[in-house]
């Protein structure tokens, strides 16, 4: 169970040779870094002091500065009163600053990861008691003018699935803390408890009587219970995409704000390995005012606490306007639990966790001295031993308020152990609370307690450094821009094993986000389109399990969800409920399309459909198999695609079907070229599947769809043309299928090629050389296939022994495929292995107009599936000839670049990072090679020119956090890559002296977009007769296209449920647009159709066809705040009711609630 036995708690912690002495709090031994006794502003002294002396207009110019300096001033008065926790702070505008590198329009900070990384050595002293820092002393004095203010801050982390499933841990264990939270706290108004997954809660909310609804709210709106984050759990920051990061809180938020009637504003993270400025992002402008995490590299932390810079400004890297600004609280020590969180010495601190009494479930301190039963014979030695510990962890922080948590992983399971913990700390706060000497006053907090009285102190008090920049949004803090990857916890163990565990269901995972986003639209679209209340039945009948889906995609965004980190029966509930969910979109998706496309009008909901996907699993751990069109003589079958896209998709587009002598026609039931490919699979004794693929070209509008027939008999169009087949085999046979022609490859080398590149490959090994381009001109990719040898990894880590071996020898098979609209290279390895554990094909396409044939496509089926590969961790490698100086760029959950430097001073697997969609490396002359993912995996760039990324890992063993196993449970997967390689059209930046992230070009923009967001098609299930035709079968909802560089994250209904209720004219609908940066170095029309960009304004009531839009309305990410410049908009964000224009910078992303009706 997690109590017993927690990840990188306790049980694995730090233990310190011997156990230091502390020091009393009367101590007066030098601090190495001693607090400053507080001291007010001279100016505001001065003011207060002569306000009657200077006369008035004497001095009405400057207490004007300082008013609009500094705000109205407030009385110097104690600020440790309670308040009504509800209030609404309204944070200050930003205060212009002129921008350091106003060149390359960056953020002016005060401290970068960056330079962190460059300053730190990373030696991983051992710094005593608090092995990870230094002995913390204090001089007394620094609590003469300013009392230290204590909150202590009751929780319990309940992580909805790891080592049990998110069911099992609610009936086991959650639901009874919840029920214990509300009967402990409603004994004593003084105790207080903060609640963070809103999955445990709902579900406890459902079996929860009424008096205990009754007691829970209650208990929020007074201030003693506060729900921070809300969000349906607290998300995995490096494999999760930011659409599900906005779905997953937004579900959360929207669920509290409709049933208990409260929004968050304070973020707890305490257990994500590792941070993301994105998410930062995501919760400013979701009217979130501060956060708090933990788990960020030891070294950093010191490096950090060494300067007081643990609470800081976070700010985006492109951010010159300070619009981006939130407040940020980094807990300073090895862990959340309670021997990590009082102070620096975790054998003291857990003298202090009350749970660990003898008598509990507890296991007892590993350190020896355990925790005892407070009483009037000991409190004044327990408290002066406890209050030592505070004091020390308050020297490494700015301010005299000092937050500190009590909790860990499902605690406060029995009314015991919580009167326990309350009890015991009630008699402490009493005692240090009665001795005005100890210049301390301690309480029960919340993080709103926390966090209102520590910007009240910093109002009246001023924390900034000399020459600090800080910000406009709380003075008194540096400001910080950049990540917090990869996240080393002790002993330079490194967590970038989980960013590759468990690829399969990385992969899943996007495929629902992916669909779940498609299908939001298509309900949007049917809803928005309707006009009478028949045709509500379909979508709001669906509500029921769009919810679950939503749901579903949220549970896997749990950082021990889509990390892979999970035991193996809790990874199959995760499957299965995504899989459930994938079959329930796809069903109502393919329902949706005959309403689109106006091919049933009436009672459709009762109908069997006449569609089914193109792809389908039978199982939730298995890779989609495409369904076969049968093109039975005479007859024909309709295929549907929907482009989810905000621009025309010009694409070449493959279905499977039975037989080669087909043809393609449009909806138009006008000819198309198509070709002809035989499937092939993994398997080296049998090569072919006996279908055939067949690609043509395909147009489909903007969130629109178009119907395409694949007919056989049709007269008067050419059937699709056969690929042209060579192959290679040290066998030196090759059976040849019907129709194709096949020969033999004779030479060492092998090209494809389209109108734009070719691809040399090495017919020994079958791995791609290098890309000669129409000029002339060539880049070598070095494409190779190797394993770490990895004892000492797990779930977690990443620690492999030595580098990675190639396992490609000569004598693989090989088999070309030359068509005009598709080429491959199909490639079955030779390797020390019977069966191969990787296959891999590479593609070019041919199609006028598409971004297709500007990039390679890579697709890697790879099977660890054996014991032969335990304690193995394959990858690919493209060692190119790009001069990077190992400097490389990987993106933030899809929605940010961050740029990445590889130290010799740390380990490989500590130069190692999340790579969720995108990596690239740039040479000196702009050259830039760039490989786009679908999913989730590693990246590292380890020698200059390289770029690595990690297939997937089989571990035999558990690595010590806390999971118990290893991961073992492979499944076959195919990893799709596109490969971009650009030249600049202009000047570009220096990667080596440009500290900040390069933006990926336009043109891999719309890469990226294609590959996570592809065209969903659909098969109709029957034939029909070729006689008889149709009508016209398209649908195009968009007026014209968006500008390229705008991206639809979102277009749903909110409220599925409720939609029915609410009054029409409502704001029942949702927009929420993105707008891309992309450098423009490289080509601005991204070589595609691309007619505009976003620099001019669109105007929402005109995007749609036939659809009116009305109330338009601004509104925050989690669509709960309207207060556009509490969010940190710009004004004209605001404006869009009155002319529908929507004005948005590069990297924002902007909410619009607004209700649709049909144009009459």
């Amino acid at each position: 169970m997690a109590f017993s036995t927690r990840r990188g708690g306790w049980g694995n912690s730090l233990l310190p040779s011997t156990t230091a002495s502390s020091s009393s709090p009367s101590s007066t031994t030098k601090s190495k870094f001693s607090r400053k006794p507080r001291r007010r502003l001279a100016l505001r002294d001065f003011i207060f002091a002569n306000f009657f002396t200077i006369g008035l207009a004497a001095s009405l110019f400057f207490f004007f500065l300082v008013v609009l300096r500094y705000g109205v001033p407030k009385p110097i008065t104690s600020h440790f009163k309670s308040r009504n926790p509800t209030r609404i702070v309204k944070p200050r505008k930003p205060i212009s600053r002129k921008p350091v590198l106003v060149d390359s329009g960056g953020a002016t900070v005060d401290i970068t990861t960056k330079d962190l990384y460059d300053r730190i050595e990373f030696l991983d002293e051992d710094g005593g008691a608090w092995k990870q820092g230094w002995k913390v002393t204090y001089k007394g004095n620094e609590w003469d003018s300013e009392k230290l203010k204590i909150f202590v801050v009751p929780h319990s982390h309940n992580d909805p699935g790891w080592k049990l499933t998110v069911e099992e841990y609610y009936e086991r264990q959650s639901r009874h803390i919840l029920d214990t939270i509300v009967d402990t706290l409603s004994k004593d108004p003084r105790r207080k408890f903060i609640w963070e997954e809103m999955s445990y809660l709902e579900r406890w909310w459902r079996d929860a009587s009424d008096s205990k609804k009754e007691s829970f709210v209650n208990l929020v709106k007074n201030g003693q219970l506060e729900i921070v984050g809300g969000g349906w759990v607290m998300n995995d920051e490096a494999n999760s995409h930011y659409f599900a990061i906005i779905e997953q809180i937004t579900e959360g938020n929207m669920w509290l704000n409709d049933t208990i009637g409260v929004v968050p504003k304070n973020s707890w993270a305490i257990d994500p390995f590792g941070y993301s400025p994105t998410m930062a992002y995501l919760l400013r402008r979701m009217g979130f005012e501060n956060m708090l995490i933990q788990r960020t590299h030891y070294e950093l932390k010191k490096e950090l606490a060494l300067h007081k810079n643990l609470e800081y400004i976070w700010r985006q890297s492109w951010d010159a306007e300070e619009t981006t600004d939130i407040f940020v609280h980094m807990m300073p020590f090895y862990s959340y639990d309670i021997p990590h969180t009082c102070g620096p010495e975790p054998a003291i601190c857990c003298q202090f966790d009350f749970a660990r009494m003898r008598g509990f479930m507890y296991e007892l301190c590993p350190w020896g001295e355990h925790p005892v039963e407070t009483n009037q014979e000991n409190v004044k030695e327990r408290a002066f031993k406890l209050l030592d510990q505070y004091r020390k962890k308050s020297v490494l922080y700015r301010t005299n308020t000092l937050l500190v948590p009590l909790g860990d992983d499902f605690r406060y399971i029995s009314i015991d152990e919580a009167e326990a913990q309350f009890r015991n700390y009630q008699l402490l706060f009493d005692y240090v609370n009665s001795n005005p000497s100890l210049n301390a006053e301690a309480k029960f907090g919340t993080l709103e307690d926390y966090f209102r009285t520590l910007r009240e102190e910093a109002d009246r008090v001023n924390f900034s450094h000399p020459g600090e920049v800080g910000s406009g949004q709380v003075g008194g803090f540096p400001s910080l821009s950049g990540d917090f990857f990869t996240y080393a916890d002790r002993q330079k163990d490194y967590w970038s094993g989980y960013y590759v565990s468990r690829p399969f269901f990385k992969a899943v995972d996007r495929v629902l986000e992916e669909t779940l986003r498609a299908t939001d639209m298509m309900m949007a679209l049917l809803l928005g389109y309707c006009q009478r209340a028949n045709c509500e039945k379909l979508p709001v009948g669906f509500s029921y399990k769009l919810t679950a889906a939503r749901r579903n995609l949220a549970l896997f965004q749990h950082h021990d969800g889509v990390t892979g980190t999970a035991k193996d029966h809790v990874v199959l509930d995760y499957g299965t409920r995504m899989h459930t969910s994938l079959q329930d979109l796809q069903f109502f998706m393919s329902k949706a399309i005959e309403v689109l496309l106006k091919i049933r009008h009436e009672k459709f909901d009762q109908n069997p459909s006449m569609f089914e996907p193109a792809q389908v699993r039978s199982k939730y751990d298995v890779q989609p198999v495409y369904k076969t069109v049968i093109a039975r003589e005479g007859t024909y079958q309709s295929v549907v695609f929907f482009n989810p896209s905000e621009q025309t998709r010009e694409e070449v587009v493959m279905v499977v079907v039975n037989k080669p002598d087909i043809t393609v026609v449009d909806s138009n039931w006008t000819c198309i070229e198509s070709q002809i490919y035989p499937e092939l699979q993994h398997d080296k004794s049998k090569f072919f599947t006996g279908r055939h693929r067949v690609y043509w070209k395909a147009s489909i509008p903007a969130l629109g769809l178009q119907t395409y027939y694949i007919a056989n008999g049709f007269v008067g169009c050419e059937k699709a043309k056969p690929a042209k087949l060579k192959f290679f085999s040290k066998s030196g046979s090759f059976p040849c299928p019907t129709p194709y022609s096949c020969s033999k490859v004779k030479d060492d080398i092998v090209q494809i090629h389209n109108r734009h590149q070719t691809l040399t490959f090495d017919v020994k090994t079958g791995l791609l050389q290098k890309v000669i381009y129409k000029d002339g001109s060539q880049n070598v990719v070095g494409e190779e296939i190797s394993m770490y040898s990895s004892w000492g990894s797990g779930a977690y880590l990443f620690k492999p022994t030595g580098d990675a071996q190639p396992i490609i020898k000569s004598g693989g098979q090989i088999v070309i495929s030359e068509g005009h609209l598709m080429r491959e290279v199909y490639s079955y390895p030779h390797t020390e292995w019977e069966k191969s554990p990787i296959s891999h094909s590479t593609r070019l396409y041919n199609g006028e107009n598409t971004i297709q044939e500007f990039l390679i496509e890579k697709e890697y089926h790879v099977e660890l599936l054996r014991d032969e590969f335990n304690d193995r961790e394959i990858i690919t490698r493209y060692k190119t000839d790009t001069d990077s100086k190992r400097i490389f760029y990987s993106d933030l959950n899809g929605f940010q670049m961050s740029r990445r430097e590889t130290y010799d001073k740390i380990p490989v697997q500590g130069n190692y990072y999340p790579m969720p969609s995108h990596a690239f490396i740039q040479g000196s002359n702009g050259k830039r090679f760039s490989v786009l993912s679908r999913q989730s995996l590693g990246v590292a760039s380890l020698k200059d020119g390289w770029l690595e990324i990690m297939l997937d890992r089989r571990l035999l063993r558990d690595d010590g956090r806390g999971l118990g196993q290893g991961v073992t449970d492979n499944r076959a997967i195919n990893l799709v890559f596109h490969i971009l390689v650009e030249a600049n059209i202009s000047s570009t930046s220096n990667p080596v002296s440009n500290p900040l992230p390069l933006n990926p070009s336009l043109l891999s923009h719309c890469i990226g977009s294609h590959l996570n967001y592809p065209l969903h098609a659909f098969i109709s299930k029957k034939p029909q007769d070729i006689s008889i035709r149709p009508p016209l079968r398209s649908f195009s909802p968009l007026a014209a296209p968006l500008p390229c560089d705008l991206h639809i994250v979102s277009f749903k209904v909110p409220r599925p449920l409720k939609y029915s209720q609410q009054p029409v004219g409502d704001p029942r609908f949702v927009l929420i647009l993105r707008r891309r940066n992309w450098d423009s170095s490289y080509c601005r029309k991204g070589r595609s159709q691309c007619t505009s960009v976003a620099d001019e304004p669109v105007n929402l009531f005109y995007i749609f066809k036939e659809l009116s839009v009305l109330n338009a309305k601004a509104t925050s990410l989690n669509l709960l705040h309207e207060d556009t410049e509490m969010l940190g908009y710009t004004e004209q964000f605001g404006d869009v009711a009155q002319e529908g224009h929507v004005y948005i910078s590069p990297m924002e992303i902007q909410a619009y609630k607004l209700d649709l009706r049909p144009q009459q």
